[in-house]
């Protein structure tokens, strides 16, 4: 069963290497960033979303994200999302979104909402 306040976490730190990956497919114009971008760390939201809490058959209807820092390139970025509402009849998990360095920085925070086929079972 999902459960209010249920959270899971991904841990991740980007090389310069990825960095000049990102540049590389952001295109030709695209120079290589000295902070990760905000698409990268979106991106680990949308991992433990589809994978690990909800899971899988999640579908994405909602995403906000505050960026209030830059993110460190080389640093362990620890990003998290924890249950804050669930509305079963109306399929909808509602999830608070948090990504900080391992002092505890805040890089950025937001809110999203999916929809479960079946938020009764978790």
């Amino acid at each position: 069963m999902f459960e209010v306040g249920q959270r899971d976490e991904i841990k991740r730190s980007y090389t310069q290497s990825d960095m000049q990956d990102f540049a590389a497919l952001a295109g030709p114009d695209a120079s290589t960033p000295d902070a990760v971008p905000g698409p990268l760390i979106g991106g680990l939201f949308s991992y433990l979303l589809g994978v690990k809490l909800p899971g899988r058959g999640t579908n994405y209807l909602k995403q906000s994200l505050e960026f209030l820092q830059p993110a460190p390139v080389g640093e362990e970025l620890t990003a998290s999302v924890t249950i804050t509402r669930l509305r079963p009849e109306k399929h909808l998990v509602d999830l608070e979104t948090i990504c900080e360095t391992p002092d505890g920085t805040r890089i950025c925070q937001g809110r999203a909402l999916v929809y479960v086929e079946d938020v009764g079972k978790g």
